[in-house]
């Protein structure tokens, strides 16, 4: 009878292993399923991966980290968060991944990201593994002295299993650069040691001067890098966008600047549509909205007129010809990725991680439509993180101008691997490239290393 480490086990039987693992935790499966369904074919007749059991072993964290985190608000309330770090895979470099504070943030939420960060740092070709982390703490609403106390405390349980050598986190969703400051501020406090122990400082103490456009900007080169590859541009092309973020916003002032034209933008309250396109003034207005006044969308139409406010709905129903999911994971569906490639949508480009459900990725798939998963089209975020350790290590500081260009090679260099893996009969498969490209630099680094 086969075993699940059988050589000939299928794609079905494998992943009733990983759900049997891991009760409860629909993500880190779903990111599973993405991957295991393109790897299985590609390691059929490699029996170096079959004997070493690569990709049983790459689904199974080298090691989670879990902990209390204890803080006192305003009211001098004793308050108690859970904290993690999830050590994903270091066959290539030190874990790499960011930390994510929001009340969403659970065990299976961080494995699946600290799995996609893997495949997604092994893409930029930079010697980074893969990580990923956060706490259930919402920071909205919070008082700057907060998330100051959150932070130190969150970083007081999180410093003995960090390190420039050992794991590398950087920001994400809830954690900008106030978070980053409080948290490398408290790590050097208790070290002692000035490192670039965290990526997305401040440029005062040793960040990138390109870190925050980075991963917006990437997700519209790989974008640019797709059409290109079948004879289009940006240029004159309407793009909805969802999220009003750091990466939607910067996203959406890239595809401006290549002569595009952005018609939404959104938040968990609804999106925002704007048939006469949001230009850079809105842009920065939306800039200052989120960063310095932490309003809401809503307050656009109030500002902007010609636009439009849809509580409680998601863009994806708005005619387009390109689009960028930029807010968080399964925010598109089936019925929506229908809806978009009914509309005439022709490229898809994902500035979140796991933006689109299996389901839409099958309608993405078999439209035969541009579409560049997580994994590979926001990626030019982590392989910005990676230049500032480069930076911090050599104790440098590169200018925007450098690094913009190290940036679009670094995407062009992705699209590379992934037409490489993923072209056949004229069409690219962005996903099987990615997927494969990603897995084999870590597999074969892993085999190197012997059983361990």
């Amino acid at each position: 009878m086969a075993s699940v480490y059988d050589r000939h086990v299928d794609l079905p039987t494998f992943m009733e292993g990983v759900k049997k693992r891991n009760p409860g935790q629909d993500e880190f499966v779903q990111a599973v399923q993405e991957v295991a369904q393109d790897v299985f074919d590609f390691i059929e007749d490699k029996e170096e991966y079959h004997e070493a059991q690569i990709l049983r072993r790459i689904v199974e964290p080298d090691r989670i980290v879990s902990f209390r985190v204890c803080w006192e608000d305003d009211n001098h309330c004793v308050r108690v968060q859970r904290g993690w770090r999830v050590q994903n895979n270091n066959a290539i470099g030190p874990y790499k991944g960011g930390i994510r504070f929001h009340p969403s943030v659970n065990e299976s939420v961080l494995k699946f990201l600290a799995f996609e960060q893997t495949f997604k740092n092994s893409l930029t070709g930079l010697p980074m593994g893969g990580g990923k982390g956060g706490a259930n703490f919402n920071p909205k609403g919070k008082s700057d002295s907060e998330v100051m106390r959150f932070c130190q405390s969150f970083m007081t349980e999180l410093y003995r299993h960090i390190g420039p050598d050992t794991d590398v986190p950087a920001g994400d969703i809830g954690v900008g650069a106030r978070e980053i400051g409080y948290m490398f501020g408290q790590y050097k406090r208790i070290t002692n040691r000035w490192e670039g122990v965290l990526t997305g400082k401040g440029t005062e103490y040793g960040g990138s001067k390109m870190r925050p456009e980075a991963t917006g900007y990437g997700a519209v080169y790989f974008l640019r890098n797709m059409l290109q590859h079948q004879g289009q541009d940006v240029e004159g092309k309407t793009a909805v966008v969802s999220g009003s973020g750091n990466v939607a916003t910067h996203a959406a002032e890239k595809i401006v600047q290549l002569g595009g034209k952005v018609l939404t933008l959104s938040d968990s309250g609804g999106f925002i549509h704007d048939p006469d396109g949001i230009d850079q003034e809105k842009i920065d207005w939306v800039k200052a909205l989120k960063n310095e006044r932490r309003g809401r969308i809503s307050e656009y139409v109030d500002h902007f007129t010609g636009a439009s406010f849809h509580e409680g709905k998601r863009p994806w129903d708005v005619p387009c010809d390109v689009a960028l999911p930029c807010a968080t994971q399964n925010e598109l569906n089936e019925a929506e990725a229908r809806e978009l490639v009914g509309n005439g949508c022709m490229a898809v480009a994902e500035g979140a991680n796991m933006p689109t459900t299996l389901e839409g990725v099958k309608v993405f798939h078999d439209a035969r439509i541009l579409y560049g998963p997580g994994k590979a089209a926001n990626a030019g975020g982590v392989a910005v993180s990676g230049l500032e350790m480069s930076q911090n290590s050599e104790r440098i500081s590169w200018n925007h101008e450098r690094l913009g260009q190290m940036l679009t090679e670094l995407m062009e260099g992705i699209h590379g691997k992934c037409v490489e893996f993923g072209e056949k009969g004229g069409h690219v498969d962005y996903v099987r490239g990615a997927n494969i490209a990603g897995f084999k630099k870590v597999a074969d680094a892993m085999l190197a290393f012997g059983v361990m």
